[in-house]
């Protein structure tokens, strides 16, 4: 696929990242040639400095042959007009534009139709980071909860302790230890490596990183199973008071106790405007043991380091838990970074640049896919995908789960079947009449028959892998 990133910032960097390890051809424009570079040397893609919103500028990257145009500027109006001038001047398929501000949402007119700035997709890494964040707080258990089928299934990461009922047992024994509690491990890391292969004899270790596919509304209980439930959480601090601090406090004001720790005094004096009175605004430095041990931090049930400075979110994050705050999460962009301080005393390690990477993934899997998401700091990923075509157009429908050639490690977690997508609404507004009954979450298991219209779930422990997933789900060009 031919990709055009506007911006070489961490967003445009990591995204450029990504998608240049699967062999799609990149180029980056950014206005800083020394920026370019450095991408470059890094990187196997073209770099083309100027004002990526000139016609001549996009032009000489190659936009007419663009099958996907991503902006990822620093400036909101930046990337709307240059997805404006991409669709309207070049015809681009498909254009995605990074914007903070919520007054332009995906689903509002002036952003997504043809006639306002033709934006197919908004992204906002602060929004995603906050939503991530939350999830964290209504499962404090876990280290990553992502969602799937508009809600109906999740996919969580959670840290096998001793004591957790499957802990120390094999995984043919869940339904005997854990009843009721219908779930998958999709995979397991130990030492920070994945299982090469997960059968029912493989045991649960404590340390152990299990990923784990349940219905949504069975989460708590899968949680258990691996763990004890910690208490829920009432008490935050939140070091930085900038763009992703800032949208977390609107969010969560009303619900829990929160304190935000911030080094300028002129943010300070605007956060007070912008949150309500039950938010505690300091300024002061989240480094400061005498500050952080005034302000109590050992009663915080989570600490987040959330500041722009990844070396101030990692030693914020290492004293708050030396003093005894119960979990702590660093926001960290490098990913150098990220890898070094994952699974020590700091519990969560987060890079906003890869929290959007899922939404991107998306548009350039193969395929009808609904949702990717990225894993383990972009070495794995999970997709759900939508099975066309019959048993005679397509690898993967009308065939037992055991049937299906999957890549060595990767596995299929659920289904959700009876669930419309956007392209089965078109087909029904034509006339094709379908039943009303309730969407079904089916936990897979070897025997389990994949049928056309399913949703299936696909962990894969490497990116390598996903080229072979993604023609499982192809229909073979006699299906029409």
């Amino acid at each position: 696929m031919n990709i055009l990133i506007l911006g070489a910032g961490r967003v445009g960097e990591s995204v450029a990242e990504s998608l240049a390890s699967e062999q799609n051809d990149i180029t980056v424009i950014d206005v800083d040639p020394a920026r370019l570079a450095a991408l470059q040397d890094r990187l196997d893609l073209k770099g083309v400095a100027g004002n990526g919103i000139q016609p001549s500028v996009l032009r000489d990257a190659g936009i007419e042959d663009a099958d996907l145009f991503i902006a990822c500027a620093p400036m909101d109006e930046t990337n709307l007009v240059a997805c404006k001038v991409a669709r309207h001047l070049f015809n681009v398929p498909t254009t995605i534009a990074r914007i903070r501000s919520p007054e332009f949402q995906d689903d509002s007119a002036l952003t997504t139709d043809r006639a306002g700035f033709a934006v197919d997709e908004v992204i906002c890494p602060e929004e995603s980071v906050t939503r991530t964040i939350r999830k964290l707080i209504e499962y404090p258990e876990a280290l990553q909860v992502l969602e799937f089928a508009d809600g109906l299934l999740s996919l969580v990461a959670v840290r096998a302790v001793a004591g957790g009922p499957l802990v120390q047992h094999s995984l043919a024994e869940i339904p005997q230890l854990v009843p009721g509690a219908d779930m998958r491990i999709v995979a397991i890391y130990r030492q920070d490596k994945p299982l090469a292969e997960i059968t029912g004899s493989t045991r649960v270790e404590p340390g152990d990183e299990v990923f784990v596919l349940a219905a949504t509304e069975r989460l708590r209980g899968v949680l258990g199973a691996l763990r004890k439930m910690d208490r829920p959480v009432k008490r935050i601090m939140i070091a930085g008071g900038g763009k992703v601090g800032l949208r977390l406090a609107r969010q969560l004001r009303g619900e829990l106790q929160i304190k935000i720790l911030e080094t300028s005094r002129t943010r300070c004096d605007y956060l007070a405007t912008q949150l309500p009175a039950d938010v505690l605004i300091l300024n002061g430095d989240s480094t400061d043991e005498e500050l952080m041990g005034d302000e109590n931090v050992q009663d915080m049930d989570l600490f987040l380091a959330l500041t722009s400075d990844d070396e101030d979110n990692i030693m914020a994050c290492l004293l708050a838990k030396r003093m005894g705050a119960r979990r702590v999460l660093a926001l960290i962009n490098r990913r150098a970074y990220a890898d070094l301080v994952q699974g020590t005393t700091i519990d969560i390690a987060m890079s906003p640049a890869h929290a959007v990477i899922g939404e991107l993934l998306a548009y350039v899997r193969r395929g009808d896919i609904e949702a990717v998401h990225s894993l383990r700091r972009g070495a794995a990923e999970a997709l759900e995908a939508v099975v066309r075509g019959d048993r005679g157009s397509c690898r993967m429908a009308g065939r037992r789960i055991e049937e299906i050639a999957l890549p060595r490690g990767a596995q299929i977690g659920a289904i959700v079947r009876g669930l419309v997508t956007q392209r089965d609404e078109d087909a029904l507004a034509l006339g094709d009449k379908r039943g009303d009954a309730a969407p079904e979450v089916i936990i897979a298991h070897h025997d389990t028959v994949i049928q056309p219209g399913d949703r299936v779930i696909v962990f894969m422990p490497s990116k390598k892998q996903v080229r072979e997933v993604e023609k499982l789900f192809q229909v073979a060009a006699t299906f029409f």
